[in-house]
């Protein structure tokens, strides 16, 4: 389905330029299309053209004017359901010069991914996290594994600008493109880019915090592994050279025979 803008449109212009396809147009303004001059679909608020709308298919594997959206406004439009199939053909058509290769980015792609592993939604948010530092034994030494650089199971809490209900996400979810919907009221929420990537850059942060203190700590347990076996085999060692002093003392030495 192509996009389109709601009336909750500020008129902000930010997705304006953010489209690959030049199919958004400021409110009044006639549009181009298959060289003919068109009537604006709107005179007061932003507006997409559908026949010129890809969802940016073949670009992004996220709708860039819902991500930079600042109030949600850019939604898929319900009466108009396309087939990622569909898409790609008018990207090709629109961009004749350009090259959709087999594996082109795409929203749907992302999506089956995300149906992969849970819908998206705050149901989700229930899943337990997963261990941030998995350890393996080795001897008598506990190492530490160091986390992956980008912990998708790291909840963020979204408050729905609706109700001011709080629920919790799994950053892996809050991709631009993704429609959240607050478990208490339904309204939906699309995660704006510039979220993401704040949150991504401080997970970016944390990660490599984090492995420098498990880079730290598998060092101390190393050098405390090896001074312990060092210290093993010197207590061993004295064992046993106590013990056979010992033997040696209370052992008669063996009696010479008349047979020399």
């Amino acid at each position: 389905m192509s996009t389109v803008i709601t009336e909750e449109c500020i008129n902000c212009g930010a997705c304006e330029p953010e489209c690959p396809n030049t199919a958004i147009y400021q409110g009044g303004v006639e549009y181009e299309w298959q060289g003919a001059q068109n009537g604006a679909l709107s005179d007061e608020i932003f507006f997409i053209v559908p026949e010129k709308c890809t969802e940016c298919v073949g670009f992004f594997d996220y709708e860039a004017c819902a991500a930079v959206c600042p109030v949600d406004c850019c939604v898929p439009d319900p009466d108009r359901p396309e087939s990622e199939d569909a898409l790609i053909q008018r990207a090709r058509e629109i961009h004749p010069d350009t090259d959709f290769a087999e594996g082109f980015p795409s929203r749907f792609s992302k999506s089956e991914e995300a149906e992969g592993g849970g819908d998206g939604s705050a149901a989700d948010a229930g899943d337990p996290p997963a261990a941030a530092a998995p350890v393996a034994q080795a001897g008598a030494a506990t190492i530490v594994a160091a986390p992956s650089a980008g912990p998708d199971d790291f909840d963020v809490p979204i408050v729905c600008r609706s109700c001011a209900g709080e629920y919790a996400v799994a950053f892996r979810y809050l991709s631009p493109g993704t429609i959240l919907r607050c478990p208490y009221c339904g309204v939906s929420f699309n995660p704006p880019r510039r979220l993401y990537m704040a949150i991504d850059q401080r997970l970016d942060r944390y990660a490599e915090q984090m492995n420098g203190e498990i880079d730290r700590h598998n060092y101390h347990v190393m050098a405390e592994q090896e001074l312990f076996e060092a210290n093993v085999d010197d207590v061993r060692n004295s064992a046993e050279k106590e013990i056979r002093r010992l033997v040696n003392e209370a052992t008669e030495p063996p009696k010479k025979s008349i047979f020399g």
